[in-house]
């Protein structure tokens, strides 16, 4: 169940260029939230009215803690960019579907992130009791590089090939079979932009391997109410009794074949 509260900063930094790590102390969500949701923060400036969707990185319940990871896109992010240690923030969450860890138990998983779909598949990675690979995606600069690395083998794409393969998360699946890697798998638990996801779920398709991605989409209210942030899906959705899900309550994670990208 989602919670409301005022938060206290425990820490920001920054990362990477326009990418910033900001712990947050959440008693109540840190105790619910699972991996591959999001929360919605709210901004202290009054005249931005809807919150910022940010997908939660880590969770720390022992702490009651949560880390956001998220890139500065706007008038609001750039607002959270500005906090430090001691400020407060309104924050409500958890909210949407995660990922089902438990299905991956014991089984063969490749954990794929792009951009900024990388943050939320840290705590995925932490979580998953599974024979685990990582391959992450990025334009140019890495981040969370030492945090996946400690965790599970890791793969990394790079689109200006400063690291890793150059190319995407796909190219690195690619060559690194090339090179005799094994990178078969029985599930594949992704996030990312639409084009890499939709490149994803053929590939699962076409290799027979069960995937859950995680869809990223603009959104207003966060709860499901405005229906701003839907997506196609094969079944009727009922309540807008239409072929749509609501990402931010339905999703963000799916079953790669109950949506269409």
């Amino acid at each position: 169940m989602k919670a409301k509260e005022l938060c206290k900063i425990i820490s920001q930094e920054a990362i990477a260029k326009d990418i910033y790590s900001m712990w947050i102390a959440s008693a109540k969500i840190a105790s619910k939230a699972i991996p591959g949701q999001f929360i919605s923060l709210y901004c202290n400036d009054k005249s931005r009215l809807l919150p910022r969707p940010i997908s939660i990185c880590e969770i720390d319940a022992k702490k009651g803690a949560i880390r956001l990871v998220y890139r500065i896109a706007g008038a609001g992010t750039a607002e959270f960019a500005k906090l430090v240690a001691g400020d407060e923030i309104e924050a409500l969450g958890p909210l949407g579907n995660g990922f089902p860890i438990d299905v991956a138990k014991g089984k063969k998983v490749l954990i794929m992130g792009g951009g900024i779909g990388v943050p939320p598949m840290l705590e995925v990675a932490k979580q998953l009791d599974a024979d685990k690979t990582i391959i992450c995606g990025y334009r140019d600069e890495t981040f969370l590089f030492k945090e996946f690395s400690s965790l599970a083998r890791l793969w990394i794409a790079t689109e200006d090939g400063s690291l890793g393969i150059k190319g995407n998360v796909l190219d690195a699946v690619t060559e690194y079979a090339t090179d005799g890697f094994n990178l078969s798998a029985d599930i594949i638990f992704a996030c990312g932009p639409t084009p890499m996801l939709k490149a994803i779920k053929a590939y699962a398709l076409a290799n027979d391997i069960k995937c859950y991605i995680s869809t990223e989409e603009k959104m207003a209210c966060g709860i499901g109410a405005c229906l701003a942030c839907v997506c196609q899906s094969k079944e009727i959705d009922h309540h807008s009794n239409v072929n749509n899900k609501r990402i931010c309550k339905d999703g963000p994670v799916f079953l790669a074949t109950e949506v269409e990208l």
